[in-house]
This record gives C-alpha cells, structure tokens and sequence, in this order.
C-alpha cells in the first residue's frame, strides 16, 4: 500500500541526508511492513507542500499506548519520550 504523509522541512532534510531513518506518528492510520510512505515536504510557515517527496519502505512498525508503556506515566509526563534511531 502507498501511504502519503506530512513531513516539515527540518525533518525531511535529515530523512533526505540520511540521519533520519524513523517516523514518529499518531496511530490514527494504518501501516504494514513493506507498505510504502511518500513523506511530503510541507512547510508551516507558508501553510503548503513544497514540492519535494521522498519515498521510504517501511520495515518495522510499533504501536504502543502511554498506559502499556514500562514506565510510569507521571515519568513520561514529566521527562517525555525519545526515539533512538539505530546505525
């Protein structure tokens, strides 16, 4: 499945050199292992895309929910979270 998604410009730089090999997003949509993203370059300033696109296979996807996390949520809340991008 081809999946097009929002992706703002500071954020798409580092996908495109090569620094970003991960997606951070809300689980309100469905995606697969071997679904393809097209990541958009959407600037905010301007409200529009502009005009650069990328496509990415996907090759894991985890979905969690705060509660069935391994920590605390007053810990979440307080220190927040992070995504470690692996070489």
């Amino acid at each position: 499945m081809n999946i097009e998604k929002k992706v703002w410009p500071k954020y798409f730089q580092a996908i495109l050199d090569g620094k970003k090999n991960y997606e951070l997003r809300l689980a309100d949509w469905e995606c697969n292992v071997e679904d393809t993203l097209l990541l958009k370059e959407w600037n905010p300033e301007i409200k529009g895309y502009t005009g650069r696109e990328v496509s990415k296979k996907i090759k894991y996807v985890a979905k969690f929910k705060i509660d069935d996390l391994f920590w605390p949520k007053e810990d979440i809340e307080k220190h927040g979270l992070q995504i470690i991008s692996l070489e």
